[in-house]
């Protein structure tokens, strides 16, 4: 991790808070570079710091005693990796991997919960967030379950688009395929065929959103129906 300045309101949350409410916090806050793979949290551990990303991307992974993991939900900038230490000691159940590199503004755990204890804004702001990655984690859950790959692909494309905050993301098949949880031919296979129809453009290791409307359509409801939770919970 390498410090820079500070950039809270570069995150939506900590943009959200009203001057007092930053105020007690940017005293805490301060800005660091993580770069792709780096894990932030493993399961059965407790959380040591709190992480408001500012742009790229967190993956949540539910890890399986064999070692194979599968993404429950992803954290951009709309959010804040941890956020539920702050209500109290919390050992985590998800492996936190940065999936795109990022710049985030970070507090230590410890001094977290002693502002969060003196701000009911920043409690409500814990709490309302949580609901928001419970509705995703549920989303993704009966997606995994009842949706066909091309409308899973085309829903993580526009989510992971969304919160890297532009079109070109960096994507490779072995990601794709962990993520969603299905076979590398699965997604090389669905990807050429979004590409064929003109929704994206895919090179190695890079993708491109080329029609977003028509993406949003190829997509599952999911993709909606979790910016309508997020809507309703964070405006």
């Amino acid at each position: 991790m390498t410090a820079y300045a500070t950039k809270p309101s570069d995150n939506k949350l900590l943009a959200s808070l009203s001057s007092t409410d930053l105020a007690l916090l940017n005293p805490l806050l301060r800005t660091v570079s993580l770069e792709k793979g780096a894990i932030l949290n493993e399961p059965g551990t407790e959380i040591e710091h709190i992480v408001f990303p500012h742009d790229g991307m967190v993956s949540l992974l539910a890890v399986m005693a064999d070692g194979k993991a599968v993404e429950t939900a992803t954290v951009g900038r709309e959010g804040v990796v941890g956020g539920m230490a702050g209500l109290g000691l919390h050992v985590t159940m998800t492996r936190a991997m940065v999936q795109i590199s990022l710049t985030a503004s970070q507090v230590p755990a410890a001094a977290f919960r002693r502002i969060v204890a003196t701000s009911a804004p920043l409690r409500d702001m814990i709490v309302r967030y949580n609901e928001v990655l419970l509705a995703q984690v549920q989303a993704t859950a009966a997606c995994n379950a009842l949706h066909p790959i091309h409308a899973r692909l085309a829903r993580w494309i526009l989510q992971t688009a969304d919160r890297s905050a532009g079109d070109r993301v960096p994507l490779t098949q072995e990601l794709l395929s962990e993520m969603l949880g299905v076979r590398r031919s699965s997604v090389s296979e669905v990807a050429a065929r979004l590409q064929d129809s003109g929704l994206i453009k895919y090179s190695r290791g890079l993708i491109e959103v080329v029609n977003r409307r028509g993406l949003e359509e190829a997509s599952c409801e999911c993709y909606e129906t979790v910016k309508r939770q997020s809507a309703l919970y964070l405006g």
